[in-house]
């Protein structure tokens, strides 16, 4: 017997999952459910998952569909940037780091409408529902939480379709067929996984890809731009000033035409189980070097390599669906105190899908590079290259001693 449920808040994208979920939640708890659909920039047209709600009972007051984009990139994808994150050397979190959103935003709605639960499609497979559940519950302990796929008997494709068609739920023709992957979308990448891309040797087919052009294919002309940092963020390209949305966007049009951020990735999930999935990442990867170039000039040496050993525990604490966690708020402290002077200009080559930084300047206020001091040509007694002698002698110390010792 399902357990008494008021009023339930579920993330809802129109798609067949969602609205096989959105009918069987009506029926299983005979309950009032307030659908939340967030725009973060996935390329899809919203609209018709508000008319699908309503075509399934949902009262107009109750659906939610909003644009979080600027929100998106401003509070989650750049504090993640600062950060230089990436999952398992090669990740960029694209998925990972959309999820905190989304549960906050079904959290903030609950309160508002009244909800006593809150539903997401997350599978019992994967990373996801332990992504949105670590959320809710950090922002409100006292939440229900339902996740049909953990629940219901609806265990395959054929299945759903099934259910749907038995209660007049809508399913688009070209949605009938068997999925040969799924996919998930947002401003900073688009992941797939399952299907034609479950077998680890089988190369990744090119109809896979959405996001970007084969590098192959790409111009046979280098493109060169500039991206210009403030305290760790980027703030304008090729001079242009942005907003945070609208500068991703922009860098996502470069690593597309340059087929820029293309991952083929076997990934150890928090649940246990290796999967294998495609990730493209085009706007992010130019991002993600570029932060890494203008930090070459104007982070110390002390402070990036203490970056870099936080980083990899940074990455997993978001993978794993920590962002509310205050682990992952202590790091991000970290990670901010040493963008303070992280301000310049960086200047990319794009080419046949790959981004090099070629080029980076900062204001002598923040620039720590001396070519004064680093020269090969005289230094008119910027540096005593008579110094480094004692230096050796002094890190070799120990050495000698166990040596000595050794010997």
């Amino acid at each position: 017997m399902a357990s008494k449920v008021n009023r339930v808040v579920l993330a809802f994208s129109g798609g067949l999952d969602t609205s096989v979920i959105l009918k069987w939640l009506q029926q299983t708890y005979d309950c009032e459910v307030v659908t939340f659909t967030a725009d973060l920039g996935q390329g899809e047209e919203l609209e018709p998952a508000r008319r699908k709600a309503e075509l399934m009972g949902v009262k107009p007051e109750h659906i939610f569909i909003e644009d979080l984009r600027d929100e998106f990139v401003r509070d989650y994808v750049f504090p993640m940037m600062r950060a230089n994150a990436v999952y398992e050397g090669q990740y960029l979190l694209g998925t990972s780091i959309a999820r905190p959103l989304i549960a906050k935003r079904q959290i903030e709605i609950a309160k508002q409408v009244g909800a006593d639960t809150v539903s997401h499609g997350a599978t019992g497979k994967g990373n996801d529902q332990v992504r949105f559940e670590l959320g809710y519950y950090a922002l409100n302990p006292d939440i229900k939480v339902i996740a049909p796929w953990r629940e219901w008997d609806l265990t395959s494709r054929t299945r759903l379709i099934e259910f749907a068609e038995a209660h007049q739920i809508p399913i688009p023709r070209d949605k009938r067929g068997e999925a040969p992957f799924s996919t998930d979308a947002n401003l900073l990448h688009t992941s797939s996984e399952g299907k034609v891309l479950e077998d680890p040797w089988e190369e990744v087919p090119d109809y896979v890809y959405s996001r970007t052009n084969n590098p192959e294919d790409a111009p046979d002309t280098p493109e060169y731009i500039t991206i210009d940092f403030e305290r760790g963020d980027p703030v304008a390209v090729n001079g242009e000033g942005l907003g945070p949305a609208a500068l991703l966007e922009k860098l996502n049009d470069y690593g597309r035409i340059h087929g820029i951020g293309r991952l083929d990735l076997v990934e150890n999930r928090f649940v246990g189980m290796k999967s294998r999935g495609m990730y493209e990442t085009p706007g992010g990867t130019i991002l993600h070097l570029a932060h890494r170039g203008i930090e070459q000039l104007t982070l110390d040496r002390g402070a990036a390599h203490m970056k870099d050993a936080l980083m990899p525990r940074y990455a997993e604490l978001i993978y794993n669906g920590f962002w509310f966690s205050p682990e992952r708020e202590m790091l991000q402290a970290a990670v901010d105190a040493s963008q303070k002077s992280v301000t310049g200009t960086v200047r990319l080559k794009l080419y046949k899908g790959a981004a090099h930084v070629v080029g980076r300047k900062a204001d002598v206020k923040y620039n720590l590079y001396s070519a004064d001091i680093v020269t090969f040509e005289d230094d008119l007694g910027a540096y005593d290259q008579r110094d480094a002698e004692g230096f050796i002698k002094l890190n070799a110390l120990r050495l000698r001693l166990l040596g000595r010792r050794d010997r």
